[in-house]
């Protein structure tokens, strides 16, 4: 368990002033990724969720006639194609992709692209003069958040307090199916009903299709162990602290009877923006 740093009683120097105004004044090009992977409609989602594991990355954009027009993401497979019961063999990522883009320009200010991320429920592909530069996630936005008063806001008012378990011994073909179906992101496992670990899409993505592992494997085979979590009550800035130094986009939060929710970088970006 990631326990908040203690506040001690200090001024912040001038040094530390001006690094918090930096960042509160950085703009999407400061944050972006630049190396966007990309694809075409006629691809199956059994390659593109290869490309995506392989690359560790959850969406590609999708190009038609030379021009980057739509995006696949990892829930975009999980829920609909997955959850849906539909083959990866046969099912084209035209069918599922989402359109049109979700742009934004490289020279807005980062909470500016938190609001537009929450508002239009999406990542962010970076356009200049007309070209793709870039891309956006929940992720590359949290990394960067500043220490400012917005992200002192406690994690208890964005946390999900639903908590989904699976026992350890399921497989991953029944896990995918439930999380598809239930559009959620992962899964506590759990080993004779105390949680132990924790199965992301991205482990899907990375451990199984990226391998071309069976998904009739044991969760237990797959999952992320030991489960890290941190204690309710702490800010969206320590949580985010705490995901991006252990690279991780889900954080469990505790308190002494046990688990009370669960955290992800999506949440941290809507209460940044609010």
């Amino acid at each position: 368990m990631v326990k908040p740093r203690k506040p001690g009683i200090s001024f912040p120097s001038v040094v530390d002033r001006a690094y918090k105004e930096y960042k509160r004044r950085l703009k999407v090009t400061d944050i972006m990724s630049r190396d966007v992977v990309t694809t075409n409609p006629e691809t199956t989602m059994e390659e593109a969720a290869r490309i995506m594991g392989e690359r560790r990355i959850g969406s590609l954009v999708v190009e038609k006639y030379g021009r980057p027009v739509a995006i696949v993401t990892e829930r975009d497979l999980l829920s609909t194609v997955i959850g849906g019961g539909l083959s990866l063999e046969k099912t084209l990522i035209e069918q599922v992709m989402s359109y049109p883009l979700i742009t934004i320009c490289p020279d807005t200010e980062i909470r500016e692209a938190a609001r537009t991320m929450i508002q239009r429920k999406g990542r962010l592909v970076v356009f200049e003069c007309g070209e793709m530069t870039g891309i956006v996630t929940a992720a590359d936005l949290i990394r960067e958040m500043p220490d400012a008063p917005e992200s002192s806001m406690v994690v208890d008012d964005y946390m999900t307090k639903r908590i989904v378990t699976a026992d350890e011994q399921e497989t991953v073909s029944d896990i995918a199916v439930a999380m598809g179906r239930s559009r959620i992101g992962s899964v506590i496992i759990t080993s004779k009903g105390v949680p132990s670990g924790i199965f992301t899409e991205r482990d899907l993505l990375s451990k199984f299709f990226a391998q071309g592992r069976s998904l009739d494997s044991p969760v237990a085979e797959a999952c992320s162990s030991p489960l890290i979590t941190a204690p309710t009550g702490i800010s969206i800035h320590e949580a985010a602290r705490i995901m991006t130094g252990r690279h991780i986009r889900r954080l469990p939060l505790s308190k002494k009877t046990g688990l009370a929710g669960i955290i992800t970088a999506r949440d941290l970006v809507e209460g940044y923006a609010a």
